[in-house]
């Protein structure tokens, strides 16, 4: 694959995440999640107490401050989906700088003095990939 056509997949998915997370997101279920249901269903839902998350900016599925339910919950959406994927381009850039710090350091370990104090360079050549046959 290309640069260019990696570039094109990354950016139309990400166009059809934001897209999901915008239009249907707002259409999932407002009936209690699994440990709702299940306190619901043991008779201690009364017990509940609020979090520490009870009043963040994303609590409940909403963004806090934007009145219209509909909108509040597609914003969400699209506010997670922009968080995973600056997360997920933090973590690409941080594994290629670190290989690409391996590979300076091994050139580095390349390079050594000869018996005269001279740099000389030592090339590290790769074993040849066999295939499935026998050598003679």
């Amino acid at each position: 694959m290309t640069r260019r056509s990696v570039a094109l997949f990354v950016v139309l998915g990400v166009g059809v995440a934001l897209a999901l997370a915008f239009f249907v997101s707002p259409l999932a279920s407002s009936e209690p999640d699994g440990l709702e249901r299940v306190a619901i269903d043991q008779g201690f839902e009364g017990q509940a107490t609020g979090h520490a998350m009870a009043n963040a900016p994303l609590a409940d599925y909403g963004v806090a401050g934007v009145h219209n339910t509909w909108l509040s919950t597609g914003l969400s959406g699209v506010i997670g989906v922009v968080l995973c994927f600056a997360l997920a381009g933090a973590v690409v850039l941080v594994i290629r700088w670190s290989r690409r710090r391996g590979v300076a350091a091994v050139s580095e370990a390349c390079r050594a003095n000869d018996r005269y104090g001279r740099e000389r360079r030592v090339r590290i050549v790769e074993p040849a990939r066999r295939s499935g046959k026998a050598v003679a």
